[in-house]
């Protein structure tokens, strides 16, 4: 049964997201935020369809520590459904990736068009001044930066090395950062074509004020508090 939802929510994705592209090539001239809500919808679309379809839903704890002003997440990476998620848990928002992602067909003109900051991380020290430049714009636009530290999916139970690009960007902006751990990759897995059906937990903790502090110690703290977080939600999905 679980390969045949997974096959059935497939085939919906292949169906939807061309027609869907090309739709949204034509909400190009349109303003940031209006182009945004316009792109997002096809996320609430594999969202909803992921409900009957997988049995994957999604809690949030912890929605009351959300600042009003436009913050940095910083967010564990297990799938690609806490990306999807995230587009209806915070306000309009756009993410730190690797350039690379805009090159895929159709997925990657969406991509492009929601303003992403796009990096190459091989250029070290140059892509931190370029998460903290273009970051800075989309904060003073009124968009959230999502930003997930350890650069790459990393499943459940597992940890790499935090990299200080979001906590730089909040430092220098001036903006206090949001941690957030879940355990999306229990139900969702990396890379992975088969699905589980569950409820994902996404866990928000207090903010962590960023302004004139080392953002070493900003990452340092938001670490702390997210693997802490971790070791619970992972253990189990309801």
């Amino acid at each position: 049964m679980t390969a045949l939802r997974s096959a059935l929510f497939f085939l919906f994705l292949v169906l939807l997201t061309p027609p869907y592209a090309l739709l949204v090539l034509l909400c190009a001239p349109l303003p940031r935020l209006a182009r945004n809500r316009f792109i997002t919808g096809w996320t609430r679309i594999v969202l909803a369809a992921a409900r009957p379809l997988l049995g994957i839903r999604y809690r949030v704890e912890g929605a009351a520590n959300l600042p009003r002003e436009p913050s940095v997440v910083l967010s564990k990476h297990q799938s690609a459904y806490e990306t999807l998620a995230f587009q209806e848990i915070f306000p309009p928002q756009v993410h730190v990736l690797k350039r690379e992602l805009l090159w895929i067909p159709f997925f990657g003109w969406g991509l492009a068009l929601m303003s992403p900051i796009a990096i190459n991380r091989s250029r070290g020290i140059r892509a931190l001044r370029e998460i903290a430049r273009r970051g800075r714009i989309r904060l003073d636009q009124g968009f959230w930066v999502i930003v997930f530290p350890e650069g790459t999916r990393v499943a459940p139970g597992k940890r790499r090395r935090y990299q200080p690009g979001g906590a730089w960007l909040a430092a220098h902006a001036g903006v206090p950062v949001v941690p957030v751990a879940h355990n999306a990759g229990l139900v969702w897995p990396r890379y992975a074509f088969m699905k589980r059906p569950g409820t994902v937990t996404f866990r928000i903790g207090p903010p962590i004020p960023a302004k004139g502090r080392d953002p070493n110690q900003v990452i340092a703290e938001a670490e702390a508090w997210i693997e802490a977080q971790q070791a619970e939600l992972c253990s189990a999905v309801s």
